[in-house]
């Protein structure tokens, strides 16, 4: 029987923009399953055999389906703006949510320059919509546990950010959404692509970074942007900002090395990828008496949980290690979750425009620390 909660509960309805992989694996499956809190009923991609075949995806009625983001924006069948499609539309089509006074949820990076992502949190001033950026791990149990750990710690010894993973072809044929890919879109579509790619390109790297604009450099923004948001926007919040960055080896394609100057302590961040079909993510915080450690599994085979070891010491010679996974909702689900509430509460999430703007100035510090490589 449902409680008088769960039958008063306001079902969101869900616009979504980008119709690719995340949206085929991650977002549509988890939208269907909080089908209490949310419910898709517009979808927006440049190809028309992509809205067809996600539109199938979608439990419930048939969603609408559009090619332009601004129809979708506007629409009144849709409170909340999912935006999943290229990176280089992010901010374009926040733009257009918080026009139209939508809350979004904008797939990470929302943006990887500071003249973007300063046009959202200006937008939101005037807006009764917020930007919600998908960074999801921040919101995985075990994390928001370790930050508290963390946070009783007297002092910071040293810690650890590492996301080595394999080829991620592999996670997503074993997520069990068979997700496909299309092609039918004009030459137009793609060059209006590339072309704002190389602007903001190089509005990051030559105009606000001061890094030379080379195919490396750029390649390194976008990993950055890409995977690196994850790392260092949980980074951020579990021991703060660094100071700066005292070294950086960023030899990519491959592995790349970055050390963090926190004052007193400094942080190794470790990323890249190899063949091994492994997803080693983690981030580790040591002090004196207690070790905190977050464990990601890959999001895009459902239900497997993050986790948080603990290994202290016990009186003057013993040790004792929990590890602590309080839930198998996975990622993705608890952002939603938090999307929900922050939609139905007016809340300013965590993650927020305003807090993305300090990934990009990490994104900033290691280009710069790593520059002469790109001379």
């Amino acid at each position: 029987m449902s409680s008088p909660d769960s039958a008063a509960r306001r079902v969101l309805r869900i616009g979504i923009i980008g119709c690719g992989e995340i949206a085929q694996v991650a977002h549509i499956p988890n939208i269907n399953f909080l089908s209490h809190l949310f419910r898709t009923t517009y979808l927006c991609d440049i190809s028309k055999d992509a809205l067809e075949h996600c539109s199938t995806k979608v439990n419930g009625s048939i969603p609408n389906t559009t090619t332009d983001p601004e129809v979708l924006c506007s629409s009144d069948e849709v409170d909340v703006v999912l935006i999943a499609n290229a990176d280089a539309y992010h901010v374009e089509h926040g733009l257009l949510a918080l026009k139209n006074n939508k809350y979004c949820l904008i797939e990470k990076p929302a943006a990887v320059c500071f003249r973007d992502l300063d046009r959202l949190v200006e937008a939101e001033k005037s807006s009764k919509g917020k930007v919600f950026v998908g960074t999801m791990r921040r919101f995985t149990s075990a994390f928001v546990d370790a930050v508290q750990e963390v946070g009783g710690f007297d002092k910071i010894l040293y810690a650890r950010v590492r996301d080595i993973i394999g080829p991620n072809s592999v996670f997503v044929d074993q997520s069990g959404t068979f997700p496909q890919k299309f092609s039918d879109f004009s030459d137009s579509d793609t060059q209006d692509r590339l072309k704002r790619e190389d602007d903001i390109q190089h509005q990051a790297l030559d105009k606000e970074f001061g890094v030379p604009v080379t195919p490396e450099s750029r390649r390194m923004l976008r990993v950055l942007g890409g995977l690196g948001t994850h790392d260092l926007s949980a980074m951020r919040e579990i021991i703060g900002m660094p100071r700066g960055v005292s070294g950086a080896m960023l030899t990519f394609p491959g592995i790349f090395s970055v050390l963090f100057d926190y004052g007193n302590f400094c942080v190794t961040y470790e990323s890249g990828f190899v063949n091994v079909p492994e997803f080693d993510a983690h981030i580790e915080v040591y002090s004196p008496d207690k070790i905190v450690r977050v464990e990601f599994d890959t999001p895009y085979v459902k239900g497997l949980p993050t986790v948080m070891v603990v290994k202290e010491k016990v009186g003057d010679s013993g040790f004792q290690k929990r590890k602590v996974r309080k839930t198998y909702e996975d990622a993705y689900v608890l952002e939603l979750k938090e999307l929900y509430r922050c939609v139905v509460e007016g809340d300013l999430p965590k993650t927020s425009a305003a807090d993305a703007r300090n990934d990009i100035e990490l994104f900033r510090m290691i280009l710069q620390a790593g520059a002469d490589r790109y001379r």
